[in-house]
């Protein structure tokens, strides 16, 4: 333990946010870092459990009480290695993940949390500016060729433990940049692109090969794949997005979620001055209450839109853990995301019946009504009437229904399972010898943490296929300094 008793003497301080005023005339990220001194004090307040709960509540199991006490101890060369012996990304997980360890925190049963998300930063963060994080190339190689079609979180973490362990890897992406929905679906007020800009140069160091650009089953026939892959791994996500079935939906300005965050991202790639699905002056209407909503909530208040109101069909979720939502689990409490204090509504309860437009076919307003849903999901309104509000824009902002069906998986002939995505054995093999699914496309929508883990998962099935080897063989190199 890095402090004794330090989860009683020193109160919880959250990340700071930048001054809203501030952070809408750009798009950096939105969470100041703490200064290094206060940010070991808040390491020190972890108890190092004899039960660390917080192994539970992540997906990569990652050693947070070690690091945690490293870190109190102004260890960070060793913290550093500690976190990347579980996590290959700790910045995209610090920046984008939800934090279900800190939920699960031993002292978020009667207290606040360690803030487990911001030293996980810091840390890396700290790595890089230090230099710290080198690229790990193989010492030897295996000759087997894996092909990953995808460059998300999961697609990326596969590629790199094959890589470091020997396998020839290629990395086949579509777009024309790198990064899945890391590039063109997260913006950048959540995570600054330089994050991913600088990994893939860790990756390229390393001996990934990566083609931007080319889409398997189309570009490169599935032929082409199989005769020059001994292994292939599928982490091409869940990007089959859920539509909204209603009157009006064929109306000029009304968009999925995913097509305009990409736009945005593009303008922030320098593709282009103005996207043409902008916010700016408009009344906005984000259709779905999740994490892409909230991004396009952020987004359209930093394109200048007039209002924006950002509906869910959920009733408004407690303000504490309720009888069904105990410790250690993550609770469906409510809370404010950053982009909800920069200006806007927030409606719960409500569904969308009709988008109203002008004699030109362009959307002027949304109909809708309160109700609420019963144990099958289905709305019931409650109110006698539905109200329209304006609405120049509206972001279908619904979810995904899994994988999308084009001729990857039409000409693979891999199994779908009864959910709609990949169907998968316990090594991440899907019905076709040698192609194994990893992240959303064999999970279905998920959280970054868990595209992480299947990766490391995946690879390790592929290498266990390859080499018969039961375990996939550590590549980080010890640090010249000592871990405690």
């Amino acid at each position: 333990m890095g402090e004794l008793w330090g989860f009683l003497r020193t109160p919880c301080e959250a990340p700071s946010r930048r001054p809203v005023d501030l952070r809408l005339q750009d798009w950096r990220e939105v969470y100041a870092p703490l200064p290094d001194g206060r940010l070991r004090r808040q390491a020190g307040r972890c108890m190092d459990c004899g039960i660390p709960f917080c192994h539970e509540g992540c997906p990569l199991g990652n050693l947070i009480p070690d690091w945690n006490e490293l870190v109190s101890r102004d260890n960070w060369r060793a913290a550093i290695e500690r976190l990347h012996a579980t996590n290959n990304f700790p910045e995209f997980t610090g920046t984008l993940c939800p934090a279900p360890c800190e939920s699960a925190c031993v002292l978020a049963i009667n207290t606040d949390p360690v803030t487990i998300k911001q030293i996980e930063l810091q840390i890396i963060d700290h790595a890089w500016e230090h230099g710290w994080v080198t690229p790990l190339p193989p010492k030897t190689r295996t000759g087997r060729t894996v092909t990953v079609v995808g460059s998300g979180p999961a697609g990326l973490a596969a590629a790199q433990q094959l890589t470091r362990v020997g396998h020839d890897v290629v990395v086949c992406e579509r777009a024309d940049r790198l990064g899945g929905l890391l590039r063109y679906g997260i913006p950048e007020f959540k995570m600054e692109k330089h994050r991913i800009d600088r990994r893939l140069e860790q990756m390229k160091a390393e001996g990934t090969i990566f083609r931007a650009g080319v889409e398997v089953g189309v570009d490169l026939t599935i032929d082409e794949l199989r005769s020059h892959s001994d292994a292939v791994v599928l982490a091409g996500g869940a990007t089959a997005g859920r539509e909204l079935p209603v009157p009006g939906r064929e109306l000029d300005g009304v968009h999925p979620a995913m097509e305009y965050l990409t736009w945005s991202n593009r303008v922030q790639e320098g593709d282009l001055a103005v996207s043409p699905i902008t916010a700016e002056g408009r009344d906005v209407v984000i259709i779905g209450g999740g994490d892409t909503g909230t991004d396009c909530f952020g987004t359209a208040n930093r394109q200048r839109a007039r209002s924006v109101a950002h509906l869910d069909i959920r009733p408004r979720p407690p303000e504490q853990r309720t009888d069904d939502m105990p410790w250690p689990t993550y609770p469906a409490i409510y809370r404010t995301a950053p982009a909800h204090e920069e200006g806007g509504t927030r409606l719960f309860s409500v569904a969308t019946l009709e988008f109203l437009g002008d004699a030109d076919g362009r959307l002027r307003a949304i109909k809708l009504v309160e109700g609420l849903r019963d144990e099958n999901k289905r709305f019931h309104p409650t109110a006698a009437t539905a109200e329209e509000i304006p609405a120049q824009l509206a972001l279908l902002a619904l979810g995904f229904l899994g994988p999308e069906r084009g001729r990857l998986l039409a000409d693979l002939d891999v199994e779908i399972d009864e959910r709609g995505n990949v169907a998968r054995d316990d090594n991440f093999m899907t019905n076709v010898e040698g192609v194994f699914a990893a992240g959303d496309m064999g999970r279905g929508q998920s959280l970054i943490v868990w595209a992480i883990a299947e990766g490391r998962a995946a690879a390790a099935g592929v290498d266990a296929y390859l080499t018969g080897r039961d375990v996939l063989p550590c590549p980080i190199r010890p640090t010249d300094q000592p871990i405690a």
